[in-house]
């Protein structure tokens, strides 16, 4: 009796421990079923080799309490003499063989669906970048860029966080529902990986290679997850946003991609920008682009990430600060952007870095500087 007493007064304690834990709004302690076939799958086996690990888990410490409980020296002074039980051993290793022979088989089964992309609807090519992710809709000629948009503000905790802190993008990815959707995922520079949780999907995204997954979605709805593989100093600043329509909501959002598209093209060539009109834009794209790593205040993480404050590169020719962001800077971790920003989006940028953080350039860039600029160096416009 003393020892069930014992027993008792520590699961006691563990309840009372357990009820003054703070409460968790969102706290789970399971997988999410999610919200593609694949993923309905790999719940129903997780729940499937949960049960069994369970029926395992009681029959063993219920025979374990029990040789301690019913043997124990006060009542058994004298241990029985024995040291083998053929049947039993056995029994303990037929059992789990057939056992995990029934889990195996259906397991099986679902990787080789997980791995058949073909006959799909939509072809998705996704690509990581430190520290981004681009799409590009193979079939709809539609591509862009998607950048975290939490404010800089709530990443230097200058004020509170939202309920998506960085899980926040400016460009979503947009897919229809019920149909299926093949994605492409590889990296331009180092191993990425791109993870849905709702969709059963964890691909790695590595240089020179290409990795296929699938998911059909089942329901309209807004889904998140984020990159699943350490990739630098700013790994945690790579969230992934979905958003599902139905088929009429997706056609009708590829017209106006499409069509907004062109009209830019149409546009934007023939337009000079002023000064405001580029620092403004070249704000959001630093912020989008440059502060992982030179910081919001411009000061940089010296020796990796130089400071722009009094940069010789930034304050020298206009012409030395384009050049720099169409080409990176070999050796170092600047990287090109040259197919990741549009000459509008360079430009602005350049004329923010020469006019912030205590710069005062006298001149600005502008985007027909950028594209004569891609001309002289051979380098294609970002689509």
């Amino acid at each position: 009796m003393k020892l069930f007493k014992k027993i008792f007064h520590i699961v006691l304690l563990l309840c009372c421990i357990a009820c003054n834990l703070p409460a968790l709004a969102d706290y789970r302690l399971n997988m999410s079923p999610g919200v593609t076939p694949i993923s309905h799958e790999v719940y129903h086996l997780h729940m499937v080799a949960f049960w069994i690990c369970v029926f395992i888990g009681v029959v063993v410490f219920s025979v374990m309490f029990y040789a301690l409980i019913m043997h124990r020296k006060s009542r058994h002074p004298v241990p029985a003499q024995f040291n083998q039980h053929l049947s039993l051993e056995i029994a303990w290793t037929v059992v789990p063989l057939l056992i995990l022979i029934a889990v195996a088989i259906p397991a099986t089964m679902v990787l080789l669906r997980m791995d058949d992309t073909r006959n799909a609807d939509i072809v998705i090519k996704v690509t990581g970048y430190q520290w981004k992710w681009r799409y590009e809709y193979l079939n709809q000629g539609i591509s862009f860029f998607s950048n975290l948009s939490t404010p800089m503000n709530e990443r230097l905790n200058l004020q509170p966080k939202g309920h998506n802190y960085l899980l926040e993008v400016d460009k979503p990815l947009v897919v229809p529902v019920g149909e299926k959707i093949r994605f492409l995922v590889t990296s331009n520079d180092v191993i990425h990986s791109w993870w849905v949780p709702d969709f059963g999907i964890k691909r790695d995204g590595i240089p020179g290679f290409i990795h296929e997954a699938w998911a059909e979605i089942d329901r309209p709805g807004t889904y998140r997850g984020q990159c699943a593989e350490l990739c630098g100093a700013g790994h945690g600043f790579m969230p992934i946003v979905v958003v599902a329509l139905p088929k009429p909501a997706f056609n009708e959002w590829v017209h106006t991609m499409t069509q907004g598209k062109v009209n830019a093209a149409n546009m934007l060539p023939n337009k000079r920008w002023t000064k405001s009109e580029l620092l403004q834009k070249g704000r959001q794209v630093y912020g989008a682009h440059c502060a992982a790593c030179h910081q919001a205040s411009g000061r940089g993480l010296p020796p990796i990430y130089p400071a722009l404050q009094n940069s010789k590169i930034v304050l020298g020719p206009v012409s030395d600060s384009i050049k720099m962001l169409l080409t990176g800077v070999p050796g170092t971790a600047m990287q090109s952007f040259a197919d990741q920003l549009s000459d509008e989006e360079i430009a602005a940028v350049a004329t923010y870095m020469r006019n912030s953080f205590g710069n005062n350039a006298s001149d600005i860039a502008q985007p027909n500087q950028v594209g004569a600029m891609r001309n002289l160096l051979k380098i294609p416009e970002n689509n």
